[in-house]
């Protein structure tokens, strides 16, 4: 009887171990693939809020939330940044200044950062505040990563979001939108 039992449950072991091989691959490439919610291509979003520890910005129209996206911050992601190379994302209040269609990441949208009071603390430190922090998608020729550099902070600084989300986020935020970014 013993034996009759232990090959019965070495064959539910095989079947739970075969369920979950498959299961694994399916769920990675559900959460990969699922189709997400876009905007409709005429809406333009007239301020940006950056929720830092959220790991979330969200495009807003007359004060309403439109769309919340997904981010990946820079390696440090807590505190403001201080200076340059410390991997931090800023803190404040910055606004949307110019686009780079041809940068090293798909799409990117700079932030005004460093501001006066940036580089007023950055002079007093004696230190580069850094530039160049901007919103982008994936590094070009990586875009396949898609919603998975999600998992990791990897920036230097910069806010990354996939490229789908980046087309859609280019499309609907002018030059001189307004954005904060709360720690």
């Amino acid at each position: 009887m013993s034996g009759l039992l232990s090959r019965r449950n070495g064959r539910m072991l095989k079947r739970s171990i075969y369920l979950i091989l498959i299961a694994i691959p399916c769920i990675l490439f559900g959460y990969q693939f699922w189709p997400e919610e876009k905007l409709p291509p005429k809406v333009r979003a007239d301020a940006i809020r950056v929720t830092k520890h959220q790991r979330e910005l969200t495009l807003f129209r007359k004060e309403k939330p439109l769309k919340t996206y997904r981010i990946s911050l820079g390696r440090e992601p807590v505190g403001h940044k201080q200076q340059q190379g410390d991997c931090r994302t800023p803190e404040g209040h910055y606004v949307i200044d110019y686009r780079n269609p041809k940068s090293r990441y798909y799409l990117s949208l700079h932030i005004s950062y460093p501001s006066a009071r940036d580089k007023e603390g950055a002079r007093r430190r004696n230190v580069n505040p850094g530039s160049a922090i901007m919103i982008h998608g994936l590094p070009n020729s990586l875009g396949w990563v898609g919603r998975w550099h999600r998992l990791v902070d990897w920036t230097h600084g910069c806010i990354a979001v996939t490229n789908n989300e980046m087309d859609e986020i280019w499309r609907s935020v002018p030059n001189g939108t307004p954005i904060e970014i709360l720690p």
